[in-house]
């Protein structure tokens, strides 16, 4: 057999390292995007409406899921504490896990009742609400589906709504005496009573008072889970908040943020403009 050229040996070498060091920053990529934590994302529709002037008509008049979302880790990224925080708090951000694994509403059809009146497209009334479901689907059920409990998705929207009607978010409000009214509360009081409820700090965003408003409004609160499914604090001590944007509604331009401390308005579902 022919020898091969030093140049041959020489060129196959370098793809091999070449090849090695992509498979490496592949795995590196892979690793980034792990998540640590589930968040049960319920919105206020009587908010999501007051904001979003578009298709957004006879808003239920209870809390409902906006989606079952993972917070990224930041392991080996770099990032400044800043971004740190932005990356852990907001999920709503990353990036689709498996753009091939296309979303079916027959997988599903077992669960279109509840999906109807739990995790409805609160903001597209009359639109075709499975593009709601797709876009979770894609962009946060193919992440989440690297749990046993989750990987299908019949799974994810199922293990969603269990989580939703265990957490009845609705009803203990209810019992904390939390119940939308034209007087403010303050978010302390909201947060403090809620995690001795649930026994974990919540996240509680809000909706910034236009111009000529007083006050925040309350659109959203968020329960967080580990992957054992276990409720977990939404923020560990330490652990940075970005302040900011992270929660929008597929298609929407929510201008929802982490609650400053003071006073919120919990607009009764009627008066969606105040």
């Amino acid at each position: 057999m022919k020898p091969a050229a030093p140049g041959h040996v020489l060129l196959c070498c370098l793809c091999l390292a070449l090849g090695s060091l992509c498979c490496a920053h592949g795995l590196w990529r892979r690793g980034d995007q792990e998540w640590q934590k589930l968040i049960m994302v319920h919105h206020w529709p009587a908010t999501v409406c007051q904001e979003v002037e578009n298709d957004c008509r006879n808003p239920p008049d209870y809390w409902t899921i906006h989606g079952l979302w993972q917070a990224l880790n930041a392991l080996g990224t770099g990032d400044s504490s800043s971004s740190l925080g932005s990356r852990l708090s907001l999920p709503d951000k990353a990036e689709e896990c498996n753009r091939s694994w296309h979303f079916h509403l027959e997988e599903i059809k077992d669960l279109l009742q509840d999906m109807k009146m739990y995790w409805p497209d609160v903001i597209h009334s009359s639109a075709n609400r499975s593009a709601f479901w797709k876009h979770e689907w894609q962009k946060h059920g193919t992440c989440a589906a690297q749990l046993d409990a989750l990987n299908s998705q019949k799974k994810y929207f199922g293990k969603g709504l269990d989580l939703y009607k265990g957490l009845a978010l609705n009803s203990m409000l209810q019992k904390l005496g939390i119940i939308p009214s034209g007087n403010y509360y303050q978010i302390a009081d909201i947060r403090d009573a809620l995690a001795g409820l649930y026994g974990v700090v919540p996240k509680i965003q809000c909706l910034l008072p236009k111009q000529g408003e007083e006050v925040q409004s309350i659109g959203q609160i968020e329960l967080c889970f580990t992957k054992d499914l276990q409720l977990r604090n939404c923020t560990e001590p330490g652990e940075p908040v970005a302040v900011g944007q992270g929660a929008q509604p597929a298609g929407a331009a929510m201008n929802l943020q982490v609650c400053e401390d003071g006073p919120v308005f919990y607009p009764p579902p009627q008066e969606t403009n105040r």
